[in-house]
């Protein structure tokens, strides 16, 4: 009996040591992937952002620049006015996300808590549409909004948030999967109480979503933040730009500034990067979620 016990104790201790042994060898692969895929470009960025314009595409490459410029960030924001293109931004993003917020938690509630005619049917043409790339609708929404007159109204802006306020299928999708792992139990006991159907959307389910709810906030504010193209057909002046546009203005026809470019780009990332900081551990239990009850 003691051999026997002496020999599940090695293998239980060997198992150990296989499992620690897995779980170094996955962050050893992970943080090498983190570092080509992140730690380089980023480094890159900022190893430019500081170098004068001749040693940047200087053979062999200069790693640390010599000189080091940090006077680049300022004169960034002197040549462009990035403050104020920043805040029109935000000023879409804070749109933007009201109304995919608005809109798609009372389409997937639907979707989620609802018997209607056609449901399933409904719902599976939606989830459809995340087949169509955004830039095949670009031209038929810009003839639309052409046709009703909203592609000046407010600056241009009207076009890049109303959008917003008619859905999204991804984030429905995610929004559904979510409130249809909440119990009915509570809804029933609601009903029981005398809520209604809106009582129970905002007062029951709503305050159990905040992980989905924080996805769709931090990504439409990525989305919103990083997006160039539809700024550039709708926005046509210059104090109502994005931080998109305001940094393609760096671009010249024959001059290009590069060591600018790069320390606006670094200054453009540091609030996704605090957003995602801060949302981190929502974002990954809100798609986490997703799947867990179809």
């Amino acid at each position: 009996m003691a051999a026997i016990t002496s020999t599940r104790a090695g293998f239980r201790g060997s198992q150990k040591w296989q499992t620690r042994l897995n779980v170094l060898a996955t962050l050893a692969a992970l943080t090498l992937l983190a570092v080509l895929v992140v730690g380089i470009p980023m480094g890159w960025m900022v190893t430019t952002a500081l170098k004068e314009r001749t040693p940047i595409f200087a053979w062999p490459p200069v790693v640390w620049p010599n000189p080091v410029r940090f006077e680049h960030f300022t004169e960034t924001l002197t040549a462009i006015p990035l403050l104020q293109f920043s805040l029109n931004t935000l000023v879409l993003c804070a749109l933007s996300i009201v109304g995919r917020m608005a809109s798609c938690s009372i389409v997937a509630f639907s979707f989620a808590r609802l018997r209607f005619p056609g449901r399933n049917i409904l719902f599976a043409v939606l989830l459809s549409t995340l087949m169509i790339p955004s830039q095949m609708i670009l031209i038929p929404q810009f003839a639309l909004f052409k046709t009703v007159g909203l592609v000046d109204v407010f600056n241009g802006y009207l076009p890049l948030v109303l959008p917003s306020f008619f859905g999204n299928a991804f984030f429905v999708f995610l929004m559904r999967q979510y409130i249809m792992t909440i119990p009915r139990e509570l809804d029933e006991a609601a009903r029981i109480d005398g809520a209604s159907t809106l009582q129970v959307f905002w007062r029951i389910i709503m305050p159990l979503c905040k992980p989905p709810l924080v996805v769709i906030t931090v990504l439409t504010f990525l989305w919103t933040w990083n997006e160039f193209m539809h700024p550039l057909i709708y926005i046509t002046q210059f104090d109502s730009y994005t931080i998109q546009l305001g940094l393609n203005m760096l671009k010249g026809r024959f001059n290009i500034q590069w060591n600018l470019i790069m320390a606006g780009s670094l200054m453009a990332v540091v609030p996704c990067v605090v957003l995602y900081f801060f949302t981190q551990r929502y974002i990954v239990g809100g798609i986490a979620s997703v799947g867990i009850k179809g």
